[in-house]
This record gives structure tokens, C-alpha cells and sequence, in this order.
């Protein structure tokens, strides 16, 4: 299947997308750095179902980067920074498995492997959200490849604009038990009353020692400061022809804030570079110029 990302037109409340159009595409285009991620000297995390997506969407902007994997620090600053945000979160996973947490809840799951991948505990389920068509692709492409989940996986296929609570209640999820939730690269693609929504949602389905992972290398990608980064480091090239600033919305409320005002404890807030730091890495000079405009936020809260 070969097809080309639709962007350029202003979002509205009610589109839709699939993995090869609109916010859909953002992610196949994580998946494919992810797997770039995975190849290269020494990276974080391995995750070897990405390059799965990438082969069967047929995207020619990624198979080209797969097939030619980075080599220069500016070429992989995008797959290290996405490696790193996805170390973030499976180090939360794992930490909430070793506390007893047996629902974990991944928003906007998009071409998420988690549920294949790490190892969690025998008893412990995994429901992942998003839409129909997203979770679909996803399902049939390790299918073909005779993936089989390590925890219990189960699809809620919703809008995050829309109730998702009930389906996800319907799907088995239980309000009484503690759960562990990520929340990862999502918010930029909400409006502020739609972010205020979903955490109204979520803050109401967690029973009290629950957790929260929250974080997106950037809240908002401003096309100018990248057409300038790349202009200074030739090698960086985030995604082609893409323009996320048609995808995005201008953050209004801090999700820290949002947090600690629906009865979360918060953990101090960590930047992309202070998670490198943390994995004992040197930010390169790339990795601090992308985060002075694109204003990383990694954040941790119990209920």
C-alpha cells in the first residue's frame, strides 16, 4: 500500500483519520524513528515491531530513512529524542507492573507495541485507545506476523473528543482498581477544552494510588524555528513535507497544572534533556537547540 499523508487543511472538531492521514500519520512517523532508533550504535530501546508498521504502510519518506539509516548526530536527532521519550515511558510501565498495578491504559495508542513487547506481569491488562481505523491497521499487521501480546490486550476503539470512558468501562476496565495511564504526544492534537475533558475523564476513572505518565517531546512544532534549525544542521529533517503546525493547537494550560488540579500529586517536571542526562547521555548540541523552541515535558503523578 503506497499513499500519500493528507495535510494542509485547518483540523475541525469532528475529522477523522487513519495511520496514513491527518494526526493518524504523526503515528506511523514515531514508529518509523523509533525504528531507525533501534538500529542505531547504542540505543535506548528496541523495538523491533516498528519497522513492521513502516514496511506495511508503504510511506516512501520512511522506508527511505530505514533504509538508510542516520549516521550523523543531526541526522538521528529525531530517532534519539523519540528513543528517549520512549524509554520515559516504559520505565513508568515497568516501575507501576513492580508496584502491583494491573491496568495500565494507553491514550491515543496509536502504533504503541508496549503490549507486545515489555514484560508485564501474568495477570496485568493493557487497553489501548484510539480510533478505529488506527487500531486496525495495527492489529492486522502483527497479526501477519504472528505477534502475540504479553499481557492481556484489549482494544477501546474511540475518539478521545467523545465519552471514552464508557467504552472503556465496557471493555472491562475496573474504576475500583488502581490503573496506570500514559498519556504520551497527545495533547498538542487536542484543543484546551478537549485536554480539559480528557484529564476531567481520566482523573474520575482513577482509583486512588493510580499513576500518570504525560509527555511529548514538543507541545507545538513551530515550522520557522525548524526551517532554521535545518538551515544551521543540514542533517536534521523532521518529517519531509509534513506541517504539524496545521495539526497542533496553541497549549493554553500547563498539564502539570491540570494535573495537580484534579487531585494528583506531581512529580517534578523533566525536559528531554534532563532525561538524557538521567540514561547517562550527553545531549548533543542539536538535541538542546530542537528543545529551546520545541519545550519538552515529562511528567510523572500518583493519584
Amino acid at each position: 500500500m503506497t499513499t500519500t499523508p493528507e495535510f494542509g487543511s485547518l483540523r475541525d472538531d469532528d475529522d477523522h483519520w487513519d495511520i496514513v492521514s491527518s494526526v493518524g500519520y504523526t503515528a506511523l512517523l514515531v514508529a518509523g524513528w523509533r525504528a531507525v532508533h533501534a538500529v542505531s550504535p547504542h540505543p535506548l530501546v528496541r523495538d523491533e515491531y516498528a519497522k513492521l508498521f513502516v514496511a506495511a504502510s508503504g510511506d516512501p519518506y520512511l522506508e527511505g530513512l530505514l533504509a538508510n539509516p542516520a549516521t550523523s548526530e543531526d541526522e538521528a536527532a529525531f530517532p534519539r529524542l523519540y528513543g528517549v521519550q520512549t524509554r520515559f515511558f516504559d520505565d513508568f510501565f515497568a516501575s507501576a507492573d513492580d508496584a502491583g498495578i494491573r491496568q495500565a491504559v494507553i491514550v491515543a495508542a496509536g502504533l504503541d507495541s508496549r503490549a507486545y513487547r515489555l514484560e508485564w506481569l501474568q495477570d496485568t491488562t493493557v487497553f489501548e485507545i484510539d480510533m478505529p481505523r488506527v487500531l486496525e491497521f495495527k492489529a492486522r499487521v502483527l497479526a501477519e506476523h504472528g505477534a502475540e501480546p504479553t499481557a492481556r490486550r484489549v482494544e477501546v476503539a474511540a475518539d478521545l473528543r467523545s465519552d471514552w470512558s464508557r467504552d472503556l468501562e465496557a471493555a472491562g476496565f475496573d474504576v475500583e482498581r488502581p490503573s496506570a495511564w500514559s498519556v504520551e504526544g497527545v495533547l498538542p492534537y487536542l484543543t484546551d477544552d478537549a485536554q480539559n475533558t480528557l484529564f476531567t475523564r481520566l482523573s474520575g476513572l482513577s482509583a486512588p494510588g493510580s499513576r500518570i505518565a504525560i509527555g511529548a517531546l514538543g507541545s507545538r512544532l513551530d515550522r520557522e524555528q525548524l526551517a532554521a534549525l535545518e538551515a544551521d544542521h543540514p542533517g536534521v529533517n523532521m518529517s519531509g513535507d509534513v506541517d504539524f503546525s496545521a495539526l497542533t493547537y496553541e497549549p493554553e494550560t500547563d498539564p502539570a497544572e491540570r494535573l495537580a488540579a484534579h487531585g494528583w500529586t506531581v512529580d517534578p517536571v523533566r525536559s528531554t534533556l534532563d532525561l538524557q542526562a538521567g540514561y547517562g547521555m550527553t545531549p548533543a548540541q542539536v538535541d538542546a537547540k530542537i528543545d529551546s523552541f520545541m519545550h519538552s515535558q515529562y511528567i510523572t503523578a500518583t493519584r
